[in-house]
């Protein structure tokens, strides 16, 4: 087994960057929040007790860029010590840069993912059915529906063209519906961070990683920050039935979001995630090797859109949310056999990156083998609590 290599996990201009993230102590027996400043990673905890509380405040890249703290790791050691093959954990390592957010996903937000959902129900998550079915679906829609608005009176009789002919899909629907496909992805606390395992559900035999850009979102549903999240996917699973989100999505370890939030600020905002290019590189224990890209150019729907229907009068989050804006890359190059596209094994390493974030990477593992999640929030506040750094 091969050690994670971290030398770009931050961002090309971190010396610019605002960012925050979360260490464990093993002293404290609890996590720190952490600010980044050069190469040392500075527990600001005693003025934000959490990332949420943080991320509350009117400017937030203010207020962690005037916190005051001391030096608690160097980064460089914090990161090593992330890969929890190797873990000494008896040094601190990173964890998920967030903490009592809800974490919510979108999905269907790219042309070509949302065809590739189309397939998965087509073929009800069989993977060796996957050539004829895309040949199928593309032949039947035809044109070029990248250039299409969700929610117009184009995309409107698109939908009543595909319904004559018996081809429509749910996956159409929030593709090129005005409602965005909005899901819940896992539980606050539950996310692991840069360097850990992540997890497949051991039933699935078709699966891939989902790179994405996370928005990090105020209760008042302000736009605070990003961060890089790998939402992983079983695409055997949702393929059998879209009810059945649930067990594709929600996962132990299958959640990974990292390596830091960068907060915006001056030098980074909105509009810079909207120009952003993410990379993927999957490299296998057996010398497979899958590159990707998805840039956020090609969504569907702006950022600021779906983040605006997650949030409003009809659905309140009091500790923020933090959202997967989804991604266009659905891999079908084959791995095992001719038509048998993508799917992950046991040993893959995954790097998700971009060059004003970072790079996060996990180490894919079955769910049932990733160590199990068993700190939540009730333990993060005995925790902080008994640490005296719990505020009225």
């Amino acid at each position: 087994m091969k050690r994670i290599e971290f030398s770009k996990a931050l961002p090309n201009d971190a010396v610019d960057a605002t960012l925050v993230g979360r260490l464990w102590l093993p002293e404290a027996g609890g996590p720190a929040v952490v600010a980044v400043r050069g190469d040392a990673l500075v527990d600001v905890t005693r003025d934000f007790p959490t990332v949420r509380d943080l991320c509350e405040l009117p400017d937030p890249a203010a207020a962690l860029k005037a916190a005051k703290g001391k030096s608690v790791a160097g980064v460089s050691d914090a990161l090593a010590n992330s890969d929890e093959a190797f873990r000494d954990t008896r040094k601190p390592w990173l964890l998920a840069p967030i903490d009592l957010q809800s974490v919510k996903a979108a999905g269907v937000t790219f042309v070509v993912s949302m065809l590739e959902r189309v397939i998965e129900e087509r073929t009800r998550g069989a993977p060796e059915l996957a050539v004829a079915a895309r040949k199928e679906v593309l032949d039947l829609i035809g044109g070029d529906i990248a250039k299409l608005k969700p929610g117009s009176d184009e995309a409107a009789k698109l939908k009543d063209w595909l319904i004559s002919k018996n081809a429509w899909s749910q996956y159409l629907e929030v593709g090129i519906g005005p409602d965005a496909e909005i899901f819940t992805k896992s539980q606050p606390m539950s996310s692991v961070g840069t360097g850990a395992f992540a997890g497949l559900h051991p039933m699935s035999r078709w699966n891939n990683p989902e790179p994405e850009i996370v928005l990090v979102v105020s209760s008042a549903g302000k736009i605070v920050g990003a961060a890089l999240g790998n939402d992983v996917n079983l695409r055997d699973v949702e393929g059998r039935s879209a009810l059945l989100l649930g067990k594709a999505k929600d996962n132990n370890a299958s959640c990974a979001i990292g390596p830091f939030v960068r907060l915006f600020d001056s030098k980074f905002d909105l509009d810079e995630v909207r120009r952003t290019d993410v990379s993927l590189v999957v490299a296998g224990e057996d010398n497979f090797r899958l590159e990707g890209m998805s840039s956020l150019k090609m969504i569907s729907r702006d950022p600021a859109d779906i983040a605006g229907q997650a949030i409003g009068p009809y659905h309140q989050y009091p500790d923020g949310f933090v959202l997967f804006l989804g991604t266009m890359f659905a891999p079908v190059q084959d791995r095992d056999g001719d038509g048998q596209g993508f799917t992950h094994k046991v040993g893959d390493i995954v790097t998700i990156s971009a060059p004003k974030l970072g790079a996060l990477v996990n180490r894919m593992t079955t769910s049932d083998k990733a160590p199990p999640w068993t700190f939540g929030v009730s333990h993060l506040y005995r925790n902080l609590a008994a640490r005296g750094l719990l505020k009225q």
